[in-house]
């Protein structure tokens, strides 16, 4: 049974930092791509970041560029989202999801997905 788990999420002051756990187990993630998502109250979900199979390839939507860190370990089936200079405009739930060999930012590509962790960035 595909499942993906994140962890992580919480309130943090504008300007902090959380790093995002994603924990898949069910399939092999050394073959699949996976993707963090987020959606904020009366917003569509949002593509935020992608990483390639083995790591080598990362993208970002602008808005978290230079803030925002993915990475995966294929051997612990885990992929991290590492956020800092966290802005009230990140506040959302964020998702992970998993797709095929290629990242892609169409949410409705993506086959299996978490259950959300919320982040909130509030003074």
């Amino acid at each position: 049974q595909v499942q993906l788990v994140e962890s992580g999420g919480g309130l943090v002051q504008p300007g902090g930092s959380l790093r995002l756990s994603c924990a898949a187990s069910g399939f092999s993630l050394d073959y699949n791509v996976i993707g963090w998502f987020r959606q904020a109250p009366g917003k569509e979900r949002q593509g935020v970041s992608c990483i390639s199979v083995t790591g080598g390839a990362t993208y970002y939507i602008d808005s978290v560029k230079d803030r925002f860190t993915i990475s995966r370990d294929n051997a612990k089936k885990m992929v991290y989202l590492q956020m800092n200079n966290l802005k009230p405009e990140d506040t959302a739930v964020y998702y992970c999801a998993q797709r095929g060999y290629s990242c892609l930012s169409s949410a409705s590509t993506y086959a299996n997905w978490g259950q959300g962790t919320q982040v909130t960035v509030s003074s």
